[in-house]
């Protein structure tokens, strides 16, 4: 049984992020079941829009007619709490969260505790919560009190590309991140500068347009260190599985991941990992496939990177482990079906 669903999205739909691939995937995976799915587009901004847009986007969703299904995309949500307290009687709310917003890097203190009421009380207005890995399941119920069983995990899927050689000389590292603080891109160009001595070549893939400024820090410290040769940003691509099945080495020092999309699309390519043990990454790298450090240490990233070029039966057999891991991880169609069994339940 399926029946009609208002899927609500901040900014926009068609951003190349993790996050905005995972709710794309997931409205086309609920249509191919049968859901009727409507959208609702809330405005840019979230999850600090500015006044007139929370309030348009509340008259948007209060607009829903009365018992509506509405899944609502956790950036917007966690900061509509007042609107959700007035509509929850009247509707099934279910919030998509992928990854709570108080834990986004560069928050004060008072930012912090500010996102962490608001998406607390937000949550407890919730029907139900589809949430986009174990790890952030852990954190609602630890964190913002949520109980256990009203919490479905729904793990992003991964699509059939092709299988890298490894065989790359110079090994070829590629990371895959928007150009914002809390993917630490400065770290592994650091790294990188640590063991310029070896032989290998860098490409970053990540929006310049979501953090200004962190691209303009990330250009001038990549050409402060001497690697505009050897570094290449290359901004939004639009196929990423064509980089990865060139790539050696998957390399990206973020500083927290709800699930951490890249990581698993690099396993099912093939390509062994460097990242750092943050959130739920160390869920999605398997030991033997990666090498996860502490994060923002850019000399244990540079040892980790300098292990993988160095020694070559290392770096084969974690490739190899890669593979298995990734022939393991489960398709969109699995995490359409497992979010439209939540929702069946709650009609």
């Amino acid at each position: 049984m399926t029946g009609r669903l208002f899927f609500a999205y901040p900014g926009d739909l068609a951003l190349r992020t993790g996050g905005y691939g995972y709710d794309r995937k997931v409205i086309a995976g609920l249509e191919a079941l049968g859901w009727d799915v409507e959208l609702v587009a809330l405005g840019d901004g979230f999850p600090e829009p500015e006044p007139a847009v929370k309030q348009r986007a509340a008259r948007l969703l209060s607009a829903l007619p009365d018992g509506a299904l509405a899944m609502i995309d956790g950036l917007a949500f966690g900061v509509l709490d007042d609107w959700a307290a007035r509509e929850a009687a009247r509707l099934t709310l279910v919030a998509l969260v992928h990854h709570p917003l108080a834990l986004e890097t560069g928050l004060d203190a008072s930012q912090q505790a500010a996102f962490h009421e608001s998406e607390r009380k937000a949550l407890s207005f919730a029907r139900h919560i589809v949430v986009t890995s174990a790890e952030t399941g852990r954190e609602l119920v630890s964190r913002f009190v949520v109980p256990d069983g009203k919490i479905t995990v729904a793990l992003p899927g991964t699509e059939p590309a092709p299988v890298s050689a490894c065989d790359g000389d110079p090994p070829h590292i590629v990371s895959i991140g928007s150009l914002i603080p809390r993917k630490a891109h400065h770290v592994l160009v650091d790294a990188l500068k640590r063991i310029e001595r070896l032989a290998w070549k860098a490409t970053i893939v990540g929006s310049r347009e979501m953090h200004p400024q962190t691209a303009e820090a990330l250009e001038r410290q990549i050409a402060t260190l001497g690697l505009g040769g050897r570094i290449l940003l290359a901004g939004d691509c639009d196929d990423t599985s064509a980089l990865l099945a060139k790539a050696d080495i998957f390399a990206l020092a973020s500083r927290y991941e709800g699930y951490g999309m890249v990581f698993a699309e690099a396993l099912s390519q093939g390509v062994p990992v460097i990242a750092c043990h943050a959130g739920a990454i160390a869920d999605v790298v398997p030991t033997e496939a990666g090498i996860l450090v502490p994060v923002d240490d850019s000399a244990a990233f540079a040892d980790a990177l300098a292990r993988l070029i160095s020694d070559k039966a290392l770096h084969m057999n974690m490739a190899a482990a890669a593979r298995r891991a990734g022939e393991k991880l489960p398709g969109w169609d699995v995490t359409a079906r497992t979010i439209s069994c939540s929702l069946e339940a709650l009609s």
